[in-house]
């Protein structure tokens, strides 16, 4: 980050700056106008597709979602306006969910959905899609809504951009298309190192639960879909060491039972190795249910489903709510002959992720394993002592891998502020980059 810093430490302000007359943007540099978006730019809505005009085959449609996957997308056959096509180069802007602004850099003929604008003006574009970035950190505190926060095309039409004559608008898109490129191949590195970093944190519990994480010596056997272990270590199934407990249906008729509300948890709680508890929904069920589904400290929580990446990574419940239910897709493993923790370690093991993945039912979009599958799963059993030294190596490792993992993401999160700050500093003409 270091080369950012230092060009963007060179900038002076610009000779003399008035009034913007709006809060967040401040002094502007005189000379500059302030205008309101719907008076330099066009507008045009994306096109409402019925679900029933999707086609397998066709014009694909551009979704919010598109802007980061190019590999799902719905398509149309319908006979579109020439004002709801997309081509490469075109500017957008989302005015739902994940608000802000994307040059469209695929080729091709797209159509373009309800929930995103073409921008279109006789502005540099690359200097109106940096506005509109910065822009989009005001509007973000003006969106509205609760299954799908917005804004409205009132509040995006009447938004003041600070517009600089020609010449400064190309100064400023190229100062900033240089120094973001500068910020973002140093993400780039960074979020390679969280991967690295990632795989370091795997590694530890595969060798750990092979038999190679500790300096030992002696005879191995070979486990089918394990691979080499010590020939003193043991393998049983799940349902030998554990028992599986099924969760709480959605949607059950309760009528004319005594209820109680309870704080439930869902497979977005459960997390490979952690736990997220930010969003913990409720749920009825019966008064009487309460010791059959409530969770106990030392439970094993394993997703019984949902995509590939989410199937059977699990977590120790700690009793951090109390009382607290599960779901029916996410399974209870109380543990009766094995240490929690080694049972959550084996679970998050390669072997483990490929034994749920090829034992899982798949369909289009989601995989799910079931709890008869489940109790099946081998678990590597070296004797308790060992055991207790491997979970404590483990920890260890794993503390050193985390507190480099916090670094990076604190660095991450500093770049990605200065990038902001550079674009808003620049866009509003706090620093003068005509000679940069």
């Amino acid at each position: 980050m270091t080369t950012s810093k230092e060009g963007s430490a060179k900038q002076r302000p610009y000779p003399a700056y008035q009034d913007s007359g709006i809060p967040w943007i401040g002094g502007i540099p005189v000379g500059w106008e302030m205008q309101k978006i719907k008076t330099i730019c066009q507008l045009d809505n994306g096109f409402v597709f019925p679900p029933d005009s999707w086609a397998i085959e066709g014009t694909p449609i551009i979704r919010i979602e598109n802007f980061t996957n190019k590999e799902k997308f719905n398509y149309s056959q319908l006979d579109v306006p020439k004002r709801h096509r997309v081509s490469q180069g075109d500017l957008l802007f989302s005015w739902s969910a994940s608000l802000g602004p994307y040059i469209w850099d695929s080729p091709g003929d797209y159509f373009l959905n309800q929930h995103i604008f073409k921008i279109v003006s006789h502005n540099n574009k690359k200097w109106l899609y940096y506005n509109l970035l910065a822009a989009a950190e005001f509007l973000r505190t003006q969106m509205h809504g609760s299954a799908m926060t917005h804004i409205t095309r009132s509040k995006l039409d009447n938004i003041f951009l600070a517009v600089p004559p020609d010449a400064v608008q190309q100064a400023i898109a190229t100062f900033l298309d240089r120094e973001t490129a500068r910020i973002d191949e140093l993400l780039r590195e960074q979020e390679a190192l969280l991967e690295d970093l990632g795989r370091k944190r795997q590694n530890v519990i595969t060798a750990a639960v092979t038999g190679k994480l500790l300096e030992t010596s002696g005879p191995t056997r070979s486990v089918e879909n394990i691979g080499p272990i010590p020939a003193h270590w043991q393998v049983m199934t799940l349902k030998r060491l554990a028992q599986i407990r099924g969760g709480v249906t959605k949607g059950r008729d309760l009528q004319g039972k005594s209820v109680m509300e309870v704080p439930y948890l869902r497979v977005a709680n459960v997390q490979d190795g952690h736990l997220n508890l930010e969003d913990v929904a409720t749920i009825l069920i019966g008064a009487d249910e309460l010791a059959r589904y409530a969770l106990q400290p030392g439970d094993v929580l394993m997703n019984e489903g949902g995509d590939n990446d989410k199937l059977g990574r699990g977590a120790v419940w700690q009793g951090q709510i109390d009382p607290c239910v599960h779901q029916n897709h996410v399974f209870s493993v109380r543990p009766h002959a094995v240490e929690p923790n080694w049972l959550a370690l084996v679970n998050a093991s390669d072997y483990a992720k490929f034994f749920f993945f090829v034992n899982s039912k798949q369909s289009t979009n989601l995989a799910s394993i079931s709890s008869s599958t489940i109790k099946e799963l081998p678990v590597v059993m070296p004797p308790r002592e060992e055991r207790l030294q491997l979970l404590a190596a483990v920890a260890e490792h794993h503390a050193q891998i985390d507190a480099l993992t916090e670094e990076v993401r604190a660095s991450i999160a500093l770049m990605r502020q200065h990038r902001s700050a550079l674009i808003t500093a620049a866009v509003t003409g706090k620093i003068d980059v005509r000679q940069a």
